[in-house]
């Protein structure tokens, strides 16, 4: 195998590269999960045909792409880990910050998204497997409105977020989401920390959002596409004015609190 080095030369990868190629196919590929040990370095050196230097070189690659992690002195071997979509997405939420990407860029790329994931969930009239789950997550919702469990609300407001788009089945659409989701959660997080609300302030606010969810659901079960979009766009559009007025929206989106 031959790789493209930055200044064009064709570079011939190291053996530890190749074994670390080896061990990550087969984790992407399911051959390995979660958990799984890896056989002994012993076993994986007469196997391979490779020293323990280029073996312990390969593990260092693989724990660096959090695949595999070592505990050093363990007989055991190193362990297994599947790709996460959460470090994936903090890491794209890296590069946005280190490329001064803006809470209204963050935003309007939201806004961009849901009200595209309403239209094919209402033309399907709610009818996928993911919509049971964003109703249960409704109902959790409604049972800590009536419970008084504000706080609680307020945390899982994103995850009914998730659920919504997760509901289309789209995998690449659902981690774009989950991506912008934990960075909007971190400004918002900030945002009320500098700008605390009364108590009445913050009821009324979760009562009118609960009410919006009830209704989209009931708008994509019924068929009414348009009506559905128009009125998640609206509730986006209003809940961005908050998160990205005037003072807000040219912050620059960050990914190393929360």
């Amino acid at each position: 195998m031959q790789r493209e080095s930055d200044n064009g030369r064709i570079r011939v990868p190291k053996t530890s590269e190749l074994v670390a190629d080896q061990i990550r196919e087969q984790i992407i590929r399911g051959e390995l999960n979660e958990g799984d040990s890896l056989p002994p370095e012993g076993t994986l050196m007469v196997t391979l045909g490779i020293s323990r230097p280029t073996l312990r070189e390969a593990f260092r690659i693989l724990e660096a792409e959090s695949l595999i992690s070592v505990v050093r002195g363990s007989r055991s071997g190193a362990r297994v880990h599947r790709p996460s979509t959460e470090l994936v997405s903090r890491y794209a939420g890296y590069l946005l910050e280190s490329q001064a990407t803006t809470i209204a860029d963050l935003y309007a790329a939201r806004l961009a998204i849901e009200p595209t994931v309403v239209r094919w969930l209402a033309t399907a009239n709610g009818d996928t497997e993911g919509m049971a789950k964003v109703k249960s997550v409704l109902k959790e919702l409604g049972d800590m409105l009536t419970d008084n469990r504000y706080d609680e609300f307020i945390d899982n407001i994103a995850y009914f977020h998730q659920v919504l788009v997760e509901a289309t089945g789209n995998k690449t659409l659902s981690f774009m989401n989950r991506m912008l989701l934990n960075l909007a959660r971190t400004h918002q997080n900030d945002y009320q920390r500098r700008h605390p609300r009364s108590t009445e302030e913050r009821q009324k606010s979760i009562r009118a959002g609960f009410k919006s969810y009830a209704k989209l659901i009931h708008l994509i079960e019924n068929g009414d596409v348009e009506e559905a979009v128009e009125h998640w766009r609206l509730h986006l559009r209003n809940a961005n004015e908050t998160w990205a007025a005037r003072g807000e929206g040219e912050r620059i989106v960050d990914s190393l609190s929360g």
